[in-house]
């Protein structure tokens, strides 16, 4: 049972509004781009990104504002909720680094974001391009990769892992672990330790 009230969010940091709440915005998208069957995940998570999008940059302005909390803690049970539909590379790189470096999940996830959306365009641009109508962000898929970015920017996030304390000398081990992680399963397209690789070092 998990009792969600608001007011007991107001004195999160904002570091950790912004976060917590990429978190909760990784968790929709991922499940979105997941190839598994799921129509009742699938509509959780856009609604789940909608909210996020709407209500997370009032949250981080204005940690008062106990209409964007609520609203952010909607988002944030439906992305839980959602990615029973499966998961994917950005959760499979990000529970690694966060094991060796210490890293907080959600700002982490959300490094990673716009490269796993590059990595997985073709995979999902179709789904996504009616997705950013319905999200009102023009360009389809490509504005809504550049709405990820943008939405990072502005809420403070770092734009690479280096910014984390994330050192290259690990990424070796940081491959092999995420290769193991269940959420390789959901991703669109098929994980390798050596793609992996490669996503990793685009986003030191």
């Amino acid at each position: 049972m998990v009792l969600c009230d608001p007011e007991l969010t107001v004195g999160m940091p904002r570091p950790i509004t912004a976060g917590t709440g990429l978190d909760a915005f990784a968790h929709c998208v991922e499940a979105f781009s997941s190839p598994h069957y799921h129509p009742m995940s699938q509509g959780i998570a856009l609604e789940g990104m909608r909210l996020v999008k709407e209500y997370l940059p009032r949250a981080y302005a204005d940690g008062t504002d106990l209409e964007a909390r609520a609203h952010m803690m909607s988002a944030a049970l439906m992305g839980s909720t959602a990615f029973q539909k499966g998961l994917g590379a950005i959760h499979a790189m990000s529970h690694p680094i966060g094991a060796v470096f210490n890293t907080h999940h959600g700002t982490t996830n959300a490094i990673c974001m716009p490269a796993v959306l590059e990595f997985n365009a073709d995979a999902i641009r179709e789904r996504f391009d009616m997705a950013a109508g319905y999200l009102g962000i023009e360009g389809g898929f490509d504005g809504f990769r550049a709405f990820a970015q943008e939405l990072n920017d502005r809420l403070g996030i770092p734009r690479t892992l280096s910014e984390v304390g994330v050192t290259p000398d690990r990424l070796d081990d940081l491959a092999a672990m995420a290769i193991q992680d269940p959420s390789c399963g959901g991703n669109p397209v098929t994980l390798t330790v050596e793609n992996l690789k490669t996503l990793f070092h685009r986003c030191l």
